[in-house]
């Protein structure tokens, strides 16, 4: 990788001497990335590249206002630090509140247990990507279009601030998406997965039987029945609470969110009781392996676990140093940005539901008429309220699964549906296939996992009960 990044150091170092005078508190974080895009639709090459980038961001906080400015070229850095410092100092008339973290100077990278990308040529890339878009196109002449993408992405960062703190973190990041559209006359369903990896190039070399699964799940969907709509006790498998756990419920415990809503603040109030004594959640980014951990987030603040909700109570949020100093809390690490485009605000990073103690089989007992959910295809949320598909789905009767259906959306207030937790299962699994979005920055990189869950209450959309 070229040295660029390590070069300038040093004149960071002299700048911050220069400017953090003016200003309560000044951040320069300097980004070098560099990555592979490769994506095919059909029997099209419709991307294939490498790219190099190199850019950064000042961000400068006076009398509580704040200031931004982010470079592509590094002879304008001296200009952006003005324009950050400036911008601040017209803004700024309340009082800077920062919660105080520690002075840290390091050099650190996430470790890699399989092989950098950096070491896989691009034409073996694009031949990973031609042997699964074959698996999807030739699963039956009724799969009308296939996509696959290849992502890769290594980026180090350094971040000086006024404070003296000095980290340099570096970091490889993988993916690959997969989808197949079936078609049957006006009947059209999708099948897809994602997989992700921050831990080697081999975790996805080897997803043949995953790939075919995204297709025949198009397949067979073309010709089941829909479910009918109604409210049921629903089992969900791991993939499906991990996403729920973050999109439903992880979103509502960004302490920016509840700070900027005075009656999200009021609900979200610690020693609330969500859940029964049984439900544990957490999210932190110090988890080793996980698309959503690091050492520092882009504050410089070390990465923790922080339990949200202990025996069922919120007990926790999640900060950056601004919103865990308004609130009078401690800062947790999650002062996340996409790239030096964007300023860092309150993000997730791995956020998961802790296994139970009822076996998986257990749960299914005594439900006379509900539904087995797995996988998800889509979801969204707002608010409180949360709408998911899920991506593959049966019925159950009389405590045992029965003919699968398909178009099945779970909805519900998250609050609600937390109450509504009947047992939680003792298996557990991850799901690396996230790419988080809020305030324009998508694709932010994330994990999500928990256990399967028995839920009473349900809505479940589908075809109308007549």
């Amino acid at each position: 990788m070229p040295t660029v990044v390590a070069d300038v150091k040093n004149l960071l170092v002299d700048l911050m001497e220069r400017y953090r005078h003016r200003v309560d508190y000044l951040a320069i974080r300097l980004e070098e990335a560099e990555g592979t895009d490769i994506f095919l639709r059909g029997d099209r090459l419709e991307a294939l590249s490498e790219s190099l980038a190199v850019g950064g961001q000042i961000r400068a906080v006076y009398k509580g206002g704040w200031g931004f400015a982010s470079f592509n070229r590094l002879d304008t850095l001296k200009d952006r630090i003005e324009e950050a410092v400036a911008a601040a100092r017209l803004v700024g008339n309340e009082s800077t509140i920062l919660a105080p973290i520690p002075i840290i100077q390091d050099v650190c990278t996430l470790p890699l247990t399989g092989t950098d990308p950096r070491n896989i040529a691009l034409a073996d890339k694009k031949a990973l990507c031609d042997r699964y878009n074959e698996i999807l196109r030739s699963t039956n002449d009724k799969i009308a279009t296939t996509s696959v993408r290849y992502g890769d992405s290594i980026q180090k960062v350094i971040l000086v601030t006024s404070e003296g703190t000095n980290i340099e973190q570096s970091w490889v990041d993988m993916e690959m998406r997969f989808a197949a559209t079936a078609r049957d006359g006006e009947t059209v369903q999708t099948g897809r997965e994602t997989i992700g990896s921050r831990q080697g190039f081999e975790d996805l070399t080897n997803l043949d039987r995953q790939v075919r699964a995204a297709a025949q799940r198009s397949l067979n969907a073309l010709y089941l029945p829909p479910v009918q709509g109604n409210t049921y006790t629903v089992v969900i498998d791991p993939i499906l609470t991990g996403l729920f756990v973050h999109e439903a419920f992880g979103h509502l415990s960004e302490a920016d969110m509840a700070y900027e809503n005075p009656d999200l603040l009021e609900v979200m109030s610690m020693g609330r009781r969500f859940g029964n004594q049984d439900l544990q959640i957490f999210d932190g980014a110090l988890l080793e392996g996980h698309r959503g951990s690091y050492f520092y987030d882009d504050e410089g603040t070390p990465a923790t676990t922080t339990q949200l909700i202990q025996d069922g109570v919120l007990v926790g949020r999640l900060h950056s140093r601004e919103t865990a100093g308004k609130l009078a809390e401690t800062p947790t690490g999650n002062a996340r940005c996409l790239n030096y485009h964007y300023p860092p605000i309150v993000r997730m990073t791995n956020t998961w539901i802790e296994r139970g103690k009822t076996p998986v089989s257990d749960l299914f007992v005594d439900i006379q008429e509900g539904v087995y959910a797995c996988n998800w295809l889509g979801g969204m949320t707002n608010g409180e309220m949360f709408t998911f598909s899920a991506g593959e789905a049966w019925m159950i009767r009389n405590g045992k699964l029965a003919e699968p259906v398909r178009d099945v959306t779970l909805s519900g207030n998250v609050f609600q549906t937390l109450a509504d937790i009947e047992a939680i299962g003792d298996d557990f699994a991850w799901d690396e296939s996230g790419g988080c979005g809020k305030g324009g920055q998508n694709g932010l990189s994330v994990g999500c996992a928990g256990p399967s869950l028995r839920i009473g209450n349900v809505v479940v959309g589908g075809e109308a009960v007549e």
